[in-house]
């Protein structure tokens, strides 16, 4: 009996989805694919590079560099779990994947995502820090302190997202098996779903909700506070020296939110729009922080940007 009504749940799962791409601009996915591609190549060059320099470089070893490999890391995950098959879909026309590896990128991308704002949040606070508190500054952010925060911000996007795949696995698809999207994101497959899938509904914005909501808040929290203190410095060069240590981070920051920002309005105040403009919004989001976030850092940060130019020169030596 148990065979069998397990058999009947297996039967009611496709064996895979098909991914459309950009529903309407179809004729297009070629030409669209190239700035996709060279922003996927622009994203792996930058961060592996910000990864190779701060691991090899002892001096590196500080804690605002240690959040950037972090961050850095993230972003090859993110851009490498939807990415390498959009452009499958794009170039070779495969628009199928496995029930299981769509519920895995789905994973992948949505708890990385959440890494991502928690990463810089605590970037946020170490600012805050080297800023408000700075004669505490190593003693305050040290190594093991920062490796709990990164292990906090793991488990919490690991343990928020978890339920997913099982609550999507419970459910029958007996609608069609086309997902109009380029990447398998939650609320578009449980949109195929036959069922009540009102708790996943409420748990997916909640989530949503809860942590841009917090993270941001905490994020402006500490900006707050960082230029209170900048305000109160005697100098101004002193006043746009700290402002300077801060720039990177708010250009991160920026990156990241203003496309979530933005695709969340477009989803609430262009309802009616073109389903290709809500799907190019939403691979806007997880293109450009992973593309801008090197660049930002290399050219904004001294210390990466000399040794990223040294490394360029002994090629050319």
């Amino acid at each position: 009996m148990t065979a069998m009504s397990a058999s009947n749940v297996t039967s009611l799962h496709p064996t895979s989805f098909l991914l459309m791409g950009i529903p309407g601009l179809e004729h297009l996915h070629i030409w669209i694919s190239i700035p996709f591609c060279s922003a996927y190549l622009l994203a792996l060059l930058g961060n592996c590079t910000l990864l190779f320099i701060i691991c090899t470089d002892p001096a590196l070893h500080e804690p605002m560099y240690l959040f950037l490999a972090m961050l850095s890391a993230i972003d090859l995950v993110l851009s490498s779990s939807t990415l390498p098959k959009m452009l499958a879909i794009f170039w070779l026309g495969d628009h199928e994947i496995n029930f299981h590896a769509c519920l895995t990128q789905m994973f992948f991308l949505h708890s990385f995502s959440i890494m991502e704002s928690a990463v810089l949040l605590a970037m946020a606070f170490d600012r805050f820090v080297a800023i408000c508190e700075p004669l505490r500054y190593t003693t305050i952010l040290t190594q093991p302190l920062i490796a709990r925060i990164g292990m906090a911000a793991v488990t919490r996007a690991v343990t928020l997202m978890t339920p997913l795949p099982f609550l999507l696995r419970r459910f029958p698809y007996c609608k069609n098996r086309v997902i109009a999207h380029c990447y398998c994101e939650h609320m578009a497959v449980v949109k195929l779903a036959c069922s009540n899938t009102r708790f996943n509904n409420i748990y997916g914005i909640a989530v949503a909700l809860v942590i841009v909501g917090l993270d941001l808040l905490f994020v402006v929290l500490s900006y707050v506070l960082i230029l209170r203190a900048v305000l109160r410095l005697a100098s101004q060069e002193a006043r746009y020296k700290a402002f300077g240590t801060c720039a990177s981070h708010v250009g991160a920051i920026l990156a990241f939110y203003t496309p979530v920002v933005i695709s969340s309005v477009m989803h609430r105040v262009a309802r009616h729009a073109a389903p290709h403009v809500h799907i190019l919004a939403a691979n806007f989001y997880l293109l450009f922080p992973p593309m801008v976030n090197p660049i930002i850092y290399g050219v904004k940060t001294k210390q990466i940007r000399e040794r990223v130019l040294g490394i360029f020169q002994r090629k050319k030596i």
